[in-house]
């Protein structure tokens, strides 16, 4: 396993692991809020740390491969659907926006397959690093509206930070929809060749 290879199976292997860190409070009534907290931001940074430092150790390695191109956008959506299904679980994140980022991640998923049936591995394109973005900044607010929900911590501020976060969410949502239009719009060059 290459350590490109390594760093991206983090952002999976992890992702679980939010999971049950960010419900434990919710699952115990109310118990090790303060505790769920720092361990959800310990996971958050090392996944999203991951993402950023794979490319460049596929890349300084000379390891860029057709599998890190799937695997890597894999491990992405893996990671963010699974902050994303927790922000809904809360009632932070609306459902239609999260049915709309599933939609494109497994339209992307199918296109994805379908050109490397053709012999064409589909990388990220721009659109997707975009987003990418987008869905990483709408974690760190819907991080932060839950952090300071959790620890009882600027209370006053919180209507605002889920108006931001509301904001953050939707524009995310939006850059899904633009990111599959590119993909798309390749697609469709790529098989009209």
């Amino acid at each position: 396993m290459t350590l490109a290879n390594f760093l991206t199976s983090l952002r999976i292997i992890l992702s679980p692991f939010f999971f049950i860190a960010f419900f434990i409070p919710v699952w115990g009534g109310g118990c090790f809020e303060a505790g769920s907290v720092w361990l959800c931001w310990s996971l958050f940074i090392v996944i999203e740390f991951s993402d950023l430092f794979d490319g460049m150790a596929a890349r300084a390695a000379h390891q860029v491969s057709d599998f890190g191109k799937l695997f890597d956008p894999f491990a992405d959506v893996f990671s963010r659907l699974t902050y994303f299904l927790c922000f809904v679980g809360i009632g932070l994140m609306p459902v239609w926006i999260m049915a709309l980022i599933i939609y494109r991640e497994i339209t992307i998923m199918f296109l994805r397959t379908m050109m490397m049936r053709k012999g064409i591995a589909m990388g990220a394109r721009m659109g997707g690093k975009l987003k990418a973005w987008a869905y990483a900044i709408s974690g760190i607010g819907g991080m932060i509206f839950v952090s300071i929900q959790r620890l009882g911590i600027f209370q006053e501020v919180l209507p605002e930070l889920r108006t931001v976060t509301l904001v953050l969410c939707i524009i995310a949502g939006l850059a899904s929809l633009i990111s599959l239009s590119d993909y798309l719009i390749v697609v469709k060059k790529t098989i009209s060749k």
